[in-house]
């Protein structure tokens, strides 16, 4: 690097606000919603495992995909509370790395999940003689493995890019949490080259995503003319559920990855929907337009709680 230059070894991050009275009311209001949206995914993974009725593909898929969540809100959220009361914030270079890994990594294989779900929506309308060959327990472990070990595939090429990037100051970023954008940024030599990478294995695996998605829910909708009544309304509320996820967790990622390294308007506040508040809603969306799990999850609430006993 040359002798003018000292290595960074840790990152100074700005947070959401440097106001201490703001500060104090997003801590509350980001603890509140934790501590309840948190427990409903849980809830949500237990009442599958819990109840044999819910033992169908969409309900394991569902399952995975709110203890994805789980893992994805485990990343940046506590690190973001914890800071609420740091000054200055910092974060060492080795954690740094790590949560953008994870961060990667889970977010990565939450997105192969989405598109795992669709084929099963597929098989189980297009195809519903065939749905217990296709989908059946082999073959739904193996899709969620694919999505896990693809997302780990996503998340490690991004975390090789990242970690040869030279940083050797400033080290301040204006985030909440660590992630490519910032820290191409801050890098102290010539990495086009690195950052041309790091947007064809992050934004267009994110569009593409969203394209496959949007397809194939697109195909599935004009199916319905050719359904009955009965089974128009299940079909549309399943993937009307899916279809907002889709939009709800690609659009984000698509407005702050799609335009590589340049400043994008209100990116932190994007940046904090898609990596605190929408992924631990995912699951909510589904459990809200399903019966069944509906029903199941109040049984088992009143099964282990005393006042729905009396």
């Amino acid at each position: 690097m040359g002798e003018n230059y000292t290595v960074v070894r840790e990152f100074v991050l700005l947070g959401l606000s440097q106001t201490h009275n703001v500060q104090s009311v997003l801590f509350f209001f980001f603890l509140l919603f934790y501590m309840i949206i948190l427990p409903s995914n849980i809830l949500i993974i237990l009442t599958i495992q819990g109840d044999s009725q819910l033992g169908s593909p969409m309900y394991f898929f569902l399952a995975n995909l709110a203890f994805l969540d789980i893992c994805y809100c485990s990343v940046t959220p506590p690190k973001m509370l914890a800071d609420f009361f740091s000054n200055p914030k910092t974060i060492s270079y080795n954690a740094c790395m790590v949560q953008l890994l994870f961060l990667h990594f889970l977010g990565a294989a939450e997105a192969f999940l989405l598109l795992t779900m669709a084929y099963d929506r597929y098989v189980a309308i297009c195809k519903p003689l065939h749905y217990t060959m296709l989908v059946n327990r082999t073959a739904c472990c193996a899709l969620a493995g694919a999505s896990w070990g693809s997302g780990f595939i996503h998340g490690i090429i991004l975390f090789a890019l990242t970690i040869k990037l030279p940083f050797c100051g400033p080290n301040v970023l204006d985030n909440f949490f660590c992630d490519v954008r910032q820290l191409a940024k801050l890098a102290c030599a010539n990495t086009y080259t690195v950052e041309l990478l790091m947007f064809l294995n992050n934004g267009v695996v994110i569009v593409l995503c969203f394209a496959l998605l949007l397809i194939s829910y697109t195909f599935l909708l004009l199916k319905l003319r050719t359904q009955s009544t009965k089974a128009k309304n299940r079909i549309t509320s399943s993937c009307v559920s899916h279809i907002i996820v889709v939009f709800v967790m690609c659009g984000p990622a698509i407005y702050i990855y799609v335009l590589p390294f340049q400043t994008v308007p209100m990116e932190k506040i994007v940046a904090l929907f898609h990596t605190v508040i929408f992924p631990l809603t995912n699951s909510m969306i589904y459990t809200l337009c399903n019966k069944e799990i509906k029903s199941s999850m109040w049984k088992l609430v009143c099964k282990h709680t005393l006042w729905c006993r009396v």
